[in-house]
């Protein structure tokens, strides 16, 4: 009697586990849970005016340069300013022995003093002869010789003339000032060496205020530079490595392009009354050349590259994303214009794009805006 009932017993366990199991199999076939949302920063799309930027890697060179060579030959007697100082126009540089070119004037002025009275009494004698000609006490010839001499001496007081100006042209040159406001150079020359003239230079003057940057810019974007250029004054900027930007203007676009590297020469010039800039140094530019007005702009971050092209990922109502196709126009640090496929104050996403598929739920932990210090957008677009 008691095998039956184990039997039965068995059977029941048997059939209380199938159907569990059946129950757990039917339990796995069934849909499972939504995936969690994916947490995201994002951004809106704003509409401003945007500029224009042209950017690129400037030299900065002095305004003028001048090398400063002696005009006269002489013992460098003495240097008026200390290397690297500030000078201004018209200030002495350098002495050179004057003292030769003194005797020089000395001589010129007594030889013009002695024509000029041999002068004088040649032309006293010529009237003289030109009353006794008429009377026919002299002859003609005589008449004749003694106008020619006093001619002949008026001729050598011209001379003499030019060469006292010359004489005291030369004194001046002993004496070497600065042709405009600059800064020095180191010493080329020193104090007591003898120099000859129009030989190597003394010194190289650098004016830098106001001061140069030249860069050049690809000849693809010469047409867009040159319509800045023709409408009126082109802002440039110019930025030292770790240093402050400056204003300044473009004043040369240069009138060919270089063929071996296709880039067109563009200068700029700023008023450096800070000293900012300086000759040699590289800068980093940025030409405006327009404003873009009531563009539509987002963070550089937002645009992702693609097989079909950029692309951004638009937040929803429902806080799902949708990938959407968009045309970007200049692009930058501050921001990307998007120029189609985007309107104002749509949300987008600008960090965790990488877990991104269309239609996938997010949660924006922080906006953009809301990192920038300004009202955020909260947890919904």
């Amino acid at each position: 009697m008691k095998r039956p009932k184990i039997k039965a017993r068995l059977l029941a366990t048997l059939a209380v586990t199938t159907a569990l199991i059946l129950l757990a199999s039917c339990s796995g076939g069934k849909k499972g849970a939504a995936p969690p949302a994916v947490p995201v920063t994002a951004a809106q799309a704003q509409r401003k005016d945007v500029p224009q930027i042209l950017s690129a890697i400037g030299s900065v060179e002095p305004y003028t340069s001048v090398g400063v060579k002696a005009q006269v030959g002489g013992e460098l007697q003495r240097v008026h300013f200390q290397e690297g100082q500030d000078v201004r126009k018209g200030d002495p540089l350098f002495t050179i022995d004057p003292r030769p070119y003194q005797a020089a004037l000395r001589q010129a002025e007594a030889n013009l003093a002695r024509d000029k009275a041999q002068a004088q009494s040649a032309e006293a004698n010529a009237n003289r002869f030109a009353e006794l000609v008429k009377k026919d006490y002299v002859t003609r010839q005589d008449y004749d010789n003694a106008v020619a001499q006093a001619e002949s001496l008026k001729a050598s007081v011209k001379a003499d003339e030019a060469a006292a100006d010359n004489a005291r042209l030369n004194l001046a040159y002993c004496t070497i000032r600065a042709p405009m406001d600059c800064r020095t150079s180191n010493l080329l020359v020193q104090q007591g060496n003898l120099i000859k003239a129009n030989d190597v230079p003394l010194v190289v003057l650098n004016q830098i205020t106001p001061i140069f940057v030249a860069f050049s810019v690809p000849e693809h974007q010469l047409l867009e530079v040159q319509r800045a250029f023709a409408s009126g004054k082109v802002p440039v900027t110019a930025q030292p490595d770790g240093g402050k930007a400056t204003e300044g203007e473009l004043v040369l676009v240069n009138n060919q392009v270089d063929s071996s590297t296709g880039m067109v020469l563009l200068k700029a010039v700023f008023p450096n009354a800070d000293k900012v800039l300086w000759p040699g140094q590289f800068v980093n530019v940025a030409v405006t050349l327009s404003t873009i007005k009531d563009a539509v702009v987002v963070p550089p971050q937002a645009v992702q590259p693609g097989q079909k092209g950029d692309y951004v990922f638009v937040v929803d109502k429902e806080m799902a994303v949708q990938m959407r196709p968009v045309t970007v126009g200049q692009k930058d640090l501050s921001g990307a214009v998007i120029l189609s496929g985007l309107q104002p104050g749509e949300t987008v996403v600008t960090d965790g794009q990488l877990r991104l598929f269309p239609g996938a739920k997010v949660e924006i932990k922080k906006s953009m805006d809301e990192s920038s210090g300004s009202k955020g957008q909260g947890s919904k677009p």
